[in-house]
């Protein structure tokens, strides 16, 4: 392997390391959020919200120049992962 690909391969591998820590920290909010919402008897999804978030963040892969379809499928897994979590705080 030359020095070159180890190179590329050590970034990979360190972006992939933020991205699971940035992850983890986005569902520790979002855990917050599912619990304040079933406390206060409010409902686990908010497609208006989703619907607002999924169009920005389309946007900012346009500005980053990363493929927008790539993009929402990935953020529909994280919302469908979060609504989940909030059922179930909300389900108890």
């Amino acid at each position: 392997m030359t020095d070159m690909l180890q190179r590329y391969r050590e970034s990979i591998d360190n972006i992939d390391a933020a991205l699971v820590f940035m992850l983890a920290e986005r569902f520790k909010v979002t855990q917050a959020v599912g619990e304040y919402k079933a406390t206060h008897a409010l409902p686990p999804a908010d497609p208006g919200r989703e619907e607002r978030q999924i169009t920005r963040l389309r946007q900012l892969a346009l500005d980053a120049k990363l493929d927008p379809d790539f993009t929402e499928k990935f953020l529909r897994f994280i919302i469908d992962e979060v609504i989940r979590h909030h059922e179930q705080l909300r389900d108890g």
